[in-house]
Parts: C-alpha cells; structure tokens; sequence
C-alpha cells in the first residue's frame, strides 16, 4: 500500500475516520456516533480509539494525522475556542491531548476548512489551484483555497462566509450581525421562510423541496430568495477573490434546480467579473467525505 495518512471528522452528531493513501484512494473507514453527553474528554477518547483502531489495521508508512472539528480554533495551539456543534469544547487543548493519546503528531482544523480543501485535493477543485466551497447545512461554513493551501488568515478564522451581508437590516444573527447569509441561504432559513409563508410549523428543508417539486408556488418562492441571498455573496465573492471555482455543498443542493437560476441571475447582475470570464459556480463533490478527505490531506502537505 502506498503510504497513507488517517482523516478524522468530527461533528455534533456523528464521529467518522478513515484512511486515505497519497493518490487520494480510502482504504478503511470506521464511523460512530459523538458521544456528546459524556464530554469532551470521552469525545477525545473516541477519537484517539479510532485512529489507533485505523493505525492497527494498516500498519506502516502513516504520513500523519489530520482531525476536522467544527468551531473556532486557535491554530498555533491546535486549540478549540468555541463550537456550537459541540457542547463543552471550549478553550479544549484538542489537539495536544489526541497527540497525548495516540503518541503521534496531529493536525488540526476546521471542518469547512478541511472540507474545501478535500475537494481541491480529490473533488471538484482537481482542476484548480484556487477556490471557494460553500457548505450549506444548519448554518453556512465556507473555506478558502489559494495556491493549494488553505487560507487561514490573521487568526485563523479567514472563510466565515456565512456572515457575509446579504440583506441589509434583514433577520438578526447570533454573530450580532443582521442579514448574514446564513440566515437567509441556510436549510434553516429555507424552514423558516417555509414557515412564515403557511406551508408547516415543522417542516424540514427536505420536505420543502419536495412540496416545490410537487408544483408548490410558495415553496419555489422561499428556494428563489434563497438562491438571490447566495447570489449576492457569491458576487462578492468573485469581485473580492476572482478565483475560477466557487463550489456549494450541503443537502440543500437538492434543491439546485430551484434556487440556482435566481443565484445566476443575481451574480450575473452584480459581478462584471463574472459576466466578462470563465468563472465557475458548481457542485462539490464529495459530500459527506470532503472533511474526511481534507483532514487526511493535511500531514500530506505540512
């Protein structure tokens, strides 16, 4: 087997690792559930379990370790300062405590991050040396790639993208802001907007875009404001970066059918960048695997 490094990604709900050698192919996988309520030092026991569970399967010629974890880290010392998704990991020396328990180097870094840097590595980014990707879930991530690397900025938090201001004085966000992108482009703003237009009370994004699939005007409504919201960052996005890709993932991508035309037309509108080159906005690839794929890819190019 050619050499190889283990991807963990960890998010509020499941725990997932896996091996993935140099060309890019995953050899081996183990996934459970994050175990939440028992903290973050049971947290980090599974993490740690996992990866010596992988390490004793494979063997030899591990390059290193890669760990992609929601939230707010101080990269210089691979600390967790703040995660919403997961309950208790604040101020979480994370990093230095796997490294304690596995008696092996680890690489930290945020999910969107790594996620971004998954699909330059071996998803949509093949191509490309610089892109954007967009992560659309319960709130919105982005990450950054340039010259191959991720963008960390000053303090490590460069691709908070959710909180570009799409709507001036719209819904108010937990940042402190008002009309951030999450708000208004997420599959939270999708329910929300589903809600305030009388399809449901509890309705889920899925369920949204299947009354739009069904024919529903108010439900390709909520889909068409959510495609102008991406559309105005996505042209921000263009003017600020001009980079040849800008991906979107998420289960919201579903719905692509009915909120990508009013996003095209919203970009065309506003980047004269965009209507005067070959950039791209598309898909990514890899779905769920993309941290997992970014994770390992990190001790592949420290």
């Amino acid at each position: 087997m050619a050499r190889y490094s283990i991807g963990v990604d960890l998010g509020g709900t499941n725990l997932r690792a896996a091996v993935i050698d140099e060309t890019g192919a995953l050899i081996d996988r183990v996934e459970g559930r994050t175990n939440l309520a028992a903290g973050p030092e049971a947290v980090m026991d599974d993490i740690a379990r996992s990866i010596l569970e992988l390490r004793g399967r494979c063997g030899g010629q591990l390059a290193g370790i890669g760990v992609a974890v929601p939230g707010i880290i101080e990269m210089q010392k691979g600390v967790v300062r703040e995660s919403p998704n997961l309950p208790g990991f604040c101020d979480i020396p994370v990093r230095d405590e796997i490294e304690r328990r596995i008696q092996a180097p680890v690489h930290l870094e945020n999910d969107a991050n790594a996620a971004a840097l998954g699909e330059k590595w071996a998803g949509a980014g093949r191509a490309v040396d610089d892109l954007v990707l967009l992560t659309l879930g319960t709130g919105i991530g982005g990450g950054i790639i340039y010259g191959g690397k991720i963008l960390h900025g000053f303090v490590g938090m460069a691709g908070e993208l959710g909180h570009i201001q799409v709507v001036p004085n719209g819904n108010p966000c937990a940042c402190g802001g008002h009309g951030c992108l999450e708000k208004h482009a997420s599959a939270t703003a999708v329910t929300l907007m589903a809600r305030l237009l009388g399809l449901g009370e509890n309705l889920t994004s899925e369920q949204v875009y299947h009354l739009a699939r069904d024919g529903n005007a108010h439900a390709r409504v909520v889909f068409a404001t959510m495609g102008k919201a991406l559309g105005v960052a996505i042209a921000d996005l263009v003017n600020i970066f001009n980079f040849p890709l800008y991906l979107l993932s998420g289960g919201v991508l579903a719905a692509w059918e009915f909120f990508a035309p009013a996003m095209f037309e919203e970009v065309r509108r506003s980047s004269y960048v965009f209507r005067n080159s070959d950039t791209r906005i598309g898909k990514a690839e890899l779905g769920k695997d993309a941290g997992l794929y970014g994770a390992a890819r990190l001790p592949l190019t420290a």
